[in-house]
């Protein structure tokens, strides 16, 4: 068993990465939309263009939750 401990910077720290602009849920959806465009065309195979990939979803992600939030009252 490996008792090291493995030291990593997270994808997002809600402590350091707190957001002061939320937009609309219309422009939101549509940089949603224009990253899975962007992204479903990334080379599987391609461990960096996943990685890419993978964290521009998530960005996009959390803006498109966080508008949905903002316009729900939450």
């Amino acid at each position: 068993m490996n008792t090291e401990t493995t030291s990593y910077t997270p994808l997002h720290d809600p402590e350091t990465d707190a957001r002061s602009y939320v937009p609309s849920v219309e422009v939101a959806l549509r940089h949603a939309r224009a990253v899975l465009d962007e992204k479903a065309i990334a080379n599987l195979h391609d461990r960096d263009e996943m990685i890419r990939a993978a964290v521009g979803l998530e960005m996009q992600l959390r803006q498109l939750v966080a508008a949905l939030d903002k316009e729900a009252g939450r």
